[in-house]
């Protein structure tokens, strides 16, 4: 073997340690997401499953559609008699099942599509109070098909309460000593992710084992836990003095994510992989998606690790 070919193996299996050493540091790349024939700043991102299919809204026309987006590849989702309010597409599972809710001429319905084929969601709930009109959201959705979301009559957040959806066997979902939960992200486990108010502060919180967790990003005015995966991350969204951020719980500890140049950033979704969706703002109610993907940050190789390279070159020439 050559000289100048052994500190060629010499460098490739080096960089293949320093690559396979454990990572010291984690970080994200962005991609924005912009649906083609959208109106300028208004894509949104909802959810993303563990093929990295990722599920939104844009307006178009006046209208408000879903989208699915496999691989850069988008199709529209519009639930068929939506008005012009249209269709929100906002969390997806490992199948491809999608959930969202649509407006027609009377509410608000959660939907469910799976293969082209749509099924509307409404939660069963006592007849509203004079004036409202009952409302159906959905957000999240598993591999096992649960789906949760919220209901609700009218507007006022203060109506609304959580809800899970098993097979079409509704659970109602209310943090205790709260009021206005909404039901936002469940994973494999059943693990619920969502918010509730609290007074004037929005908090999020984790429903496990029939137990409500609160969730408060430190030192921050209101939190909202938007998305979580099978290894229990969690996503969402806090305000603080300096404006609106994503985080990602990991355990407790918490790690601010702002699109770079963004005014605001919302997390709506992660997937297995830490791969993580949501919106930003570009400037006033310019809005776009957005797609981070863990970077790895890693280390030199080792001392040691590069003298047993080079022993093992140094034995190759010999050899030869």
């Amino acid at each position: 073997m050559r000289p100048k070919t052994i500190l060629a193996a010499i460098m490739a299996v080096g960089g293949l340690l320093a690559v396979t050493h454990p990572a010291s540091a984690a970080a994200f790349a962005f991609t924005t997401i912009d649906v083609p024939g959208a109106v300028p700043g208004s894509t949104q991102a909802g959810g993303i499953n563990n093929s990295g299919q990722i599920v939104g809204s844009f307006d178009a026309g006046g209208t408000t559609h879903g989208f699915l987006d496999t691989g850069g590849s988008f199709t529209t989702i519009d639930v068929p008699g939506a008005s012009g309010a249209g269709t929100v597409a906002s969390g997806i599972n490992d199948a491809g099942q999608v959930v969202g809710h649509f407006q027609d001429s009377t509410t608000t319905h959660g939907f469910l599509e799976i293969g082209g084929s749509f099924t509307t969601i409404n939660a069963p709930a006592p007849p509203p109070p004079p004036g409202k009109v009952a409302f159906t959201v959905a957000y999240g959705i598993n591999r096992a098909g649960q789906i949760v979301g919220n209901f609700g009559f009218g507007t006022n957040q203060a109506d609304s309460h959580g809800f899970l959806d098993t097979g079409g066997s509704f659970s109602q979902l209310d943090v205790p000593g709260g009021f206005g939960t909404a039901a936002r992200g469940i994973n494999d486990a059943g693990q619920i992710v969502g918010d509730f108010q609290d007074g004037t502060t929005m908090h999020g919180f984790l429903y496990v084992g029939g137990s409500f967790i609160t969730i408060d990003v430190p030192g921050a005015r209101s939190t909202s836990a938007q998305g979580i995966n099978d290894a229990g991350q969690i996503v969402g969204f806090f305000i603080d003095s300096t404006g609106n951020h994503g985080f990602l719980d990991t355990g407790g500890s918490f790690t601010t994510i702002d699109v770079p140049g963004s005014s605001f950033t919302i997390a709506n979704g992660i997937n297995d992989a830490r791969q993580i969706v949501g919106t930003f703002e570009s400037g006033f109610a310019v809005e776009h998606g957005f797609l981070a993907t863990p970077v790895s940050m890693v280390p030199e190789p080792s001392s040691l690790a590069l003298f047993s390279v080079g022993l093992i070159a140094l034995r190759i020439v010999r050899r030869r």
